[in-house]
Formats: C-alpha cells, sequence, structure tokens
C-alpha cells in the first residue's frame, strides 16, 4: 500500500458510512418504539358470521377470543371453522397493521452504495 492509498475509503466515503451508521442507529430506536406501540394495539378479526372474533395485538399475539350464543350451540365442526375464520382474520389484520407501522420507519431511509 503506498501512501495515501488508505483502505480504498475517502472522506467521502467515510462520512457516507458515518452518515450509514446513524441510519441505521435512528432506525433500531425507530424499531423498538414501533415494537412497544404493535404491542399496545389491539386488532380484531371475525368469522364471516360474525358469530366468532379473535383479538390480537399488533404483534399477532392472541389477546382474547369472544363466542356468541348462537356459535357456542352449534357443533364443534362449526365451532372450530367459525374460530380458524376469525383467527386467519385477525392474523391477516394484525399483518397489515405491522407492515403499515413497519413502512412508516423505513420510508426514507436509503443507505448510500459503497
Amino acid at each position: 500500500m503506498t501512501k495515501g492509498q488508505g483502505f480504498g475509503f475517502g472522506l467521502g466515503k467515510i462520512k457516507e458510512l458515518q452518515e450509514a451508521f446513524k441510519k441505521a442507529q435512528q432506525f433500531q430506536e425507530n424499531a423498538q418504539t414501533v415494537q412497544q406501540e404493535l404491542e399496545q394495539t389491539t386488532v380484531e378479526g371475525s368469522s364471516s358470521d360474525g358469530s366468532v372474533k379473535v383479538y390480537m395485538n399488533g404483534s399477532q399475539r392472541p389477546i382474547n377470543v369472544t363466542i356468541s350464543d348462537e356459535a357456542a350451540s352449534k357443533d364443534a365442526e362449526f365451532l372450530s371453522q367459525m374460530v380458524m375464520e376469525a383467527m386467519i382474520d385477525a392474523y391477516e389484520n394484525s399483518s397489515e397493521v405491522m407492515k403499515n407501522k413497519m413502512n412508516e420507519i423505513t420510508s426514507g431511509l436509503e443507505l448510500p452504495g459503497f
């Protein structure tokens, strides 16, 4: 290595690297905030007939299930189907909330090329 070559980084690249580290740190802080917000968010999913509702937080952790008296009086196969529909709906709604929150913190996050 000759004098002045360094490691192939000019001052511009060092500044880009420093900026990238700042953005990464900001992203990490924002991600932690979003995670806390998601844990406090309640998302509902329901069966096609509305007789079963599943509640999850934004991190997709189940919180509660409600079953109408009408659904409870049906056979086990029907009830299982309604619970499954409500779970899928809650999961999809929770995924959408999570995706939107992640898009919020990643928008404008462009790391320079090296």
